[in-house]
Order: C-alpha cells, then structure tokens, then sequence
C-alpha cells in the first residue's frame, strides 16, 4: 500500500519537522535540569548521612578502659595509738577547760572507735607540738610508705609512671605534696602532676575522677593517686564545740592508688571503673557553710562542723543517687521506683513513703565513707542495707577512726582481707566532702582477688568483725 500525501498534508509535516528541534532542545534542558536537582540533593543526602555516620562514630567510639591496677594503704605502728585514757590524759595536762573535756569525752564514747586509732607522735607530746616540719614528717612518712609498698608489690619502676595526683584538704605546702613525691621517687621529668586541696574527705574520688578523664585523654598511660590528710597543723585547741568534734573524728591514714589505661594491665587489674557520679551542693548557703575552717573567738584555728551536716549529706546523697540510679539499677527497679513516685504524687494526701530503690540488686558491696558512726547508720537505714552491707565501713571507723579521704580504699582492703570479693561482684563507693560534695564511684571485679599478705588487716582480720556496744 502507498502512503500518498497531499501537499497540504506535507507542508503540515514539514512544519512540525521544523519545529521539532526546539521542542528538543526545550525537553533536553528540562532533563537535564530535574538530572543536577536529584544529583544535588542525592549529593546532599549522601553528605548528611556520611557526616552523621562520622558524628555517631565519634559519639560512641570506644573510650580506653580505665583500670585499678591495685592499691595499698597506710599501717600506722603502734606507738601512734590514741587510747582513751591516754587522750584524756593529754587534754588534761594541756590545760584544757572542763567542759571541753567534757564534750570530747561524750563524743568519743559514742564514735564508735576501738583503743587502736592513731595520731602523729607530736600530738601525744607534752605540750602538743604543732609546726611545719612536724605536718611535713607525718605527711611523708604516710605517703612514702604507701606508695613505696605499692611499687614493690608490683615491681613498678617509679619512672613508668604517667599522671600523679595527691590530694590532701588542709595542708597544702610548697613545694606541693606531689612535688615530694615526685623528688622523693626520682619520677620523670615530664610527669604530669597535680595537687588537690581544700576538697575535703571526697577528694579521693575527685583524685579518681580526674585520673580516669586524664587517662582516656592519654591513653595507655599510668597514674597513681595519693591520699591523705594531716591532723598536726589542725589538731584544735581551743573551745568552741563544733570545732572540737575534728579532734574526736579525724585519725592518722592515708592510701596510694595505681590506676591504668594500657591494655597490657588488662590482665594484671583487680577493677575496672564503671561510672563515677559527682554532686556538688556549693551553691546552697547552708551546704556550703555545713564544713568551715574559721578563727574561733579566741583566735585559735579550727574546722567547724554543724549540726546540719547530716541534714546536708542527705540532699547531697539524694542527688547523687538520683544520677547514679539509671546507671546501675535494673530496668525493673526503675519501674518499681518510677510507679512508686507516680502514685505518691497522685494520692499525696496519704502521705504514702516513696519506694526506695534496692542497690542490693546493682552492688554486691558497699564502702560507705567512715566519716562517722551516725553518717554509716544513716545511709545504712535510708537505703534499707543490711548489717553485712555496713560491715565494712564500721570496722574501718572503728579499728583506724575517720582516716578521711583514704577511708574508702581502708574499707575495699577489709572486704578484700574477709575474702568476699568474687570475680564479677560490683562495688559501690560513696565519699563526702565540705562543700558540700557526694560523690559516687562504681567498681566491677575483674581478677580473683584473695587475702594479700600486704594488706593492712592481715593480722587481725581473724578478730573481726567485733560487736560495738551503742
């Protein structure tokens, strides 16, 4: 069949044979348009998923493991005790007034201490000898001992250590604690070494706080922590009440801490560091007030504790739970507590008790700072523990009396000497400070770790736990 057209219908054709190309060109850059717009916003969508790829790597990148290597703690020798007859011998040839002997002797009959608490020999002296080379010789030999039996259990070279911190709240020489340290150990010119003062009984964990963010910023570093504090230079000796209870409470003591981020001590390390918690209530004008050094009317120098402090360690601790709960405690417990809570605040005209969440469930033990036998009570029956639970913490208070900062690692070597750490068990460390500070520190037992013969209670470890009367 032939295809005829008239000339009409060719001169239609050859008209839209014209204008085909401009149609062309039209469709070809509309293609080409709507072709860069997708690559564009591909290439947009591509970057934002790479960059928030990059982001999230960054966010959960795999921080360096911070560890505890061991630590060692300081024996004082039996020419230091403070028995209660010879404390009251002394403070009454020293002169004191009868109602301050009065007060003292009221307090240290309920402190809860043993006849085997110590203080530096110049402070069982006739007359009490306080002066600078006297802080210094305690604060030496304290330190000295501590770090020097810590490096020979180990075998470490002095040398190979990274980050020293000391912390020590109320005697800040110069040169620095860790300064002597340093000179003391012939330790390497570039260490890095830092001094913590004034933070009071909660430095140690302050001193753990900023060891693990050093380590994690230095990895496959070394660090030790000192801790300790000087009675010496604050022994008091005037009459204000609030500020004779230092005298009651504080003891001779101190502890040397090896912590690490190299992956060669994975397997030499007792613990690992899971979460640290720090709470701060210094903004709170009766929290910052609660633990004061002041002049008393007299003009002698002394450490005021108040009335409120139990009051105060109670929000502080509060606080710290309430970070540290999600953390640590099983989502079961959570809920537990979270219903709880909710109902409270729902039927709140029948003053129904809040739910206390059980740390049973998250800690196999506690080490409750011995900063006195009501703060160990008080802890004890806010957070429903069991005796066992504050075991540890009372028999420190009572065998080596509030040894500050170092206390905690006291109490971590007593449950170590009764052989009850397991491989796997968690501990909970709770410190508090002036300030006032609460501060949190959570250990998982990584090695199997059994009574060490030098561990400060080798001796006696056999005679406890004793029974204090009330």
């Amino acid at each position: 069949m032939e295809n005829r057209y008239s000339g009409s219908d060719l001169h239609g054709v050859t008209a839209k044979v014209v204008d085909k190309p401009h149609h062309f060109h039209k469709l070809l850059s509309l293609s080409l348009s709507l072709s860069l717009s997708l690559s564009l916003s591909l290439s947009l969508s591509l970057y934002y998923i790479f960059a928030g790829l990059i982001l999230m790597y960054l966010i959960h990148k795999r921080k360096p493991k911070v560890y505890l290597l061991d630590f060692s703690c300081y024996q004082p020798p039996n020419s230091c005790r403070l028995p209660m007859s010879m404390f009251l011998e002394n403070v009454l040839l020293d002169g004191t007034d009868p109602d301050s002997i009065a007060f003292q002797v009221k307090i240290l009959e309920k402190s809860g201490f043993s006849e085997e608490t110590c203080i530096p020999p110049s402070l069982t002296c006739l007359p009490i000898r306080k002066s600078l080379s006297f802080a210094l010789e305690e604060v030496t030999t304290v330190m000295f001992s501590a770090v020097s039996n810590l490096f020979e259990k180990h075998n470490i070279n002095p040398r190979a250590v990274d980050i020293l911190i000391s912390n020590s709240s109320l005697f800040c020489p110069t040169p620095s604690l860790s300064t002597l340290i340093i000179n003391k150990f012939r330790m390497r010119s570039n260490i890095k070494n830092f001094n913590l003062s004034g933070m009071g009984c909660s430095a140690g964990l302050i001193a753990v706080s900023l060891a693990k963010d050093l380590l994690r910023i230095h990895s496959n570093s070394l660090a030790l922590i000192v801790s300790t504090e000087t009675l010496v230079l604050n022994w008091y000796q005037g009459k204000v009440p609030s500020m004779l209870l230092t005298n009651c409470l504080f003891r001779m003591g101190g502890a040397a801490m090896l912590m690490s981020s190299r992956k060669k001590d994975k397997g030499r390390a007792k613990y690992e560091l899971q979460h640290l918690v720090r709470t701060n209530k210094a903004q709170d004008d009766q929290s910052h007030a609660c633990v004061f050094q002041d002049m008393d009317p007299e003009n002698k120098q002394g450490i005021s504790i108040s009335k409120d402090i139990l009051h105060v360690a109670g929000d502080a601790l509060k606080a710290n739970i309430g970070a540290l709960g999600p953390m640590v405690l099983p989502i079961s417990e959570q809920i537990r507590y979270g219903i709880s809570i909710l109902i409270r605040k729902i039927w709140s005209q029948r003053r129904r008790k809040t739910r206390i969440p059980n740390f049973k469930k998250a800690f196999e033990h506690f080490c409750i700072h011995a900063g006195g036998r009501a703060v160990i009570q008080g802890i004890e029956r806010n957070l429903e523990l069991r005796k066992e639970d504050v075991e540890a913490s009372k028999m420190t208070l009572y065998r080596f009396g509030n040894t500050s900062s170092s206390s905690l690692w006291y109490e971590l070597s007593y449950i170590e000497a009764k052989g009850k750490m397991k491989k796997g068990d968690r501990v909970w460390q709770i410190a508090f400070g002036s300030g006032f500070k609460c501060n949190s520190a959570v250990w998982k037992c990584v090695a199997k770790v059994g009574a060490e013969r030098e561990n400060v209670w080798r001796d006696i470890i056999h005679s406890y736990p004793v029974e204090i009367p009330n």
